[in-house]
């Protein structure tokens, strides 16, 4: 045991949205008290109080708290205000606490001791809570942004399946179901019955109202032959499946409008915080704020190295004697594994036409480890490896992306 551990008490924190439970612990994991406080402001006082009773000389504690950005944000802010040291538990680290004991339990003081434990075993490793009030409303963005999103797709999904009953060719229309003509013409026109007493002139006049002169007679040819070769589609109840397609369209043009103003208000707060990730090609304002909302405030993490391994990208080392091997690591923050894959997944793109890369210093760096011998999983991780020193110097030093040179000999 390191002497150190002996100067804390180690205060373990299960967070839930009316009332939060608190275990304390000492470096022996020797279990001191317990307390439940209610999830509003004026209960905080009686936790600090609490522990304060178990505090002998020279001691200072040390909180665990797994949902800083949900929950717990509350209890957060209050902390920190007490000049407390606060750190984030990952929810992984206490699930492997729980796993770890001879018999496996799951109720709240238990969920809070094992938290409280993570945190004497791991605490100079553990991020410190930084509950920000501009990365939380950027969380909170992309959370309702992502719901959202959602929403869309599953639209889009839908009107895929009601128009396949109204016209079998629809894809034929349009090349986006979903684009701006589309959606008016569904609204329009959502079966083909709506379209009996509509010329083709008459037709092509509101294509070109509607694609601002993009789309005209031939479309509307095109169409009213698709139309006539696909035979009746009208069955009973016509009026109210007519309704479901306008009642989707209108659906998928209010969500796309939300969706806008909540982007708008990501860009908004980027600019304020100085955020340049969006300069980097494959990442948008909105992938931006998804890093944003995960890391947080840069300054909690010392080094890239630290943010590799609350991404769960660093290798887990395994050895027993002089054996030592390093395997992919399952812990660490998911959501934030998953947008660095994406990421390095993103710079591998090469355009058809073009053949140009979007990256191609990182796509050649890619190519280097397969050379290597690396598989292609293999050769993903250590590109987003590389891909967390980039993204932690752009948020440190708010500079924009520079594309790195790349030698002539490895050009094309």
């Amino acid at each position: 045991m390191n002497k150190n551990q002996t100067k804390f008490l180690y205060v373990g924190v299960d967070l839930h949205k009316e009332k939060h439970v608190a275990v304390i612990i000492d470096c022996w994991n020797e279990k001191l008290g317990e307390i439940a406080i209610e999830n509003r402001p004026t209960a905080f006082p009686k936790l600090t109080q609490a522990v304060k009773k178990h505090l002998k000389r020279g001691q200072s504690p040390i909180y665990g708290l797994e949902d800083v950005g949900g929950f717990g944000r509350s209890l957060a802010i209050y902390l920190k205000e007490q000049q407390a040291v606060v750190k984030e538990v990952n929810p992984k680290r206490s699930s492997d606490k729980r796993k770890a004991n001879i018999t496996m339990e799951k109720y709240d003081s238990w969920d809070a001791e094992c938290v409280a434990r993570v945190l004497r075993d791991d605490w100079k490793v553990l991020p410190d809570v930084n509950p920000l009030d501009h990365y939380w409303a950027i969380g909170q963005l992309v959370k309702v942004r992502a719901g959202l999103a959602s929403h869309y797709i599953g639209n889009v999904r839908r009107l895929h399946q009601q128009l396949s009953y109204h016209y079998p060719s629809y894809k034929q229309f349009f090349s986006q179901v979903d684009g701006k003509t589309a959606l008016a013409f569904w609204e329009n026109y959502p079966s083909p019955r709506c379209l009996a007493k509509v010329t083709e002139l008459e037709l092509a006049v509101f294509l070109k109202r509607e694609s601002n002169h993009y789309l005209s007679l031939n479309k509307a040819k095109q169409i009213m032959k698709c139309i006539l070769e696909d035979g009746a589609t009208e069955r009973e109840c016509q009026n109210q499946r007519d309704v479901i397609v306008q009642t989707l369209v209108r659906s998928h043009r209010s969500t796309r409008r939300e969706m806008n103003i909540l982007e708008e208000e990501l860009g908004k707060l980027l600019l304020e915080i100085g955020c340049t990730l969006d300069s980097m090609p494959g990442i948008d304002k909105v992938t931006a704020s998804s890093f944003v909302a995960e890391i947080g405030e840069i300054e909690r993490f010392e080094h890239a190295d630290k943010l590799a391994r609350f991404a769960g990208i660093a290798p887990v080392m395994y050895g027993s004697g002089n054996k030592r091997q390093y395997h992919k690591s399952k812990q660490g923050n998911r959501i934030l594994h998953d947008l660095f894959k994406q990421l390095a997944i993103r710079q591998l793109v090469v355009a058809k036409k073009t053949k140009q890369a979007r990256n191609a210093y990182l796509l050649h760096y890619y190519e280097q480890k397969i050379k290597e011998g690396k598989s292609k999983r293999q050769a993903i991780v250590c590109l987003m490896r590389k891909l967390v020193n980039v993204v932690y110097y752009l948020m440190k030093s708010r500079a924009k992306y520079q594309m790195p040179y790349l030698p002539e000999q490895h050009v094309g």
